[in-house]
């Protein structure tokens, strides 16, 4: 079932699909990622701490998921995290977790009040089967000056140089700093790995 959920997630096109086969995976998606060792979300919390000084800063937890994401950035100590995502029954298993100060439904072009968060996760969002890479134009426009998006591309999202090639155009023309770029295990007993970033708005 794992391997059936993620083939149908990776494959996934547009915003309706997508949202029925989270809420349909809602139940067992935690269970499925953890027999494959879903490393990410610790890798991006453990690493937008080695850039925060002010934990108790909010962070926006974009694509939250069941709350995977969410716990991960309250073991790194991070102490008021909101929550939203698109899908209502990721939600409600993400309510159970007790580690977010706000959740609320949104759709996947919808904007965010800039400068709201200083820091902004968005933790296996972007990419294939899931959000598009506008919605990293979207997450950086969020952002105040010094304000940091962490985020992951895993092997799939990799396989096309768009996404990469987004976070260049941010660099390149001096609008944010890349401030960190690790490559590690995303799902090992997939053999599969990904990507974390932290990009810093200037």
């Amino acid at each position: 079932m794992t391997d059936n959920f993620l083939d149908k997630v990776y494959a996934a096109r547009g915003e309706d699909e997508t949202r029925e086969i989270y809420d349909a995976w809602a139940e067992s998606y935690e269970a499925e990622v953890a027999k494959n060792g879903y490393v990410t979300p610790g890798r991006c919390a453990a690493a937008l701490a080695q850039f925060t000084n002010d934990k108790t800063a909010p962070v926006l937890d974009f694509g939250c998921g069941t709350g995977l994401s969410g716990l991960a950035l309250k073991l790194a100590g991070f102490t008021t995290i909101d929550g939203v995502d698109l899908s209502p029954e990721m939600l409600a298993k993400a309510k159970d977790k007790n580690v977010y100060r706000n959740l609320s439904q949104v759709a996947g072009d919808d904007g965010l009040a800039k400068g709201a968060y200083p820091s902004i996760a968005a933790i296996g969002v972007i990419g294939s089967g899931a959000a598009p890479i506008s919605v990293l134009d979207t997450l950086m426009h969020a952002l105040d000056s010094d304000g940091r998006l962490v985020f992951s591309f895993n092997d799939h999202t990799l396989q096309d140089p768009i996404h990469e090639a987004r976070i260049s155009e941010w660099t390149d023309c001096g609008a944010a700093r890349l401030l960190f770029r690790e490559r590690g295990d995303h799902l090992p007993g997939l053999n599969m790995k990904s990507n974390v970033y932290i990009l810093e708005k200037t």
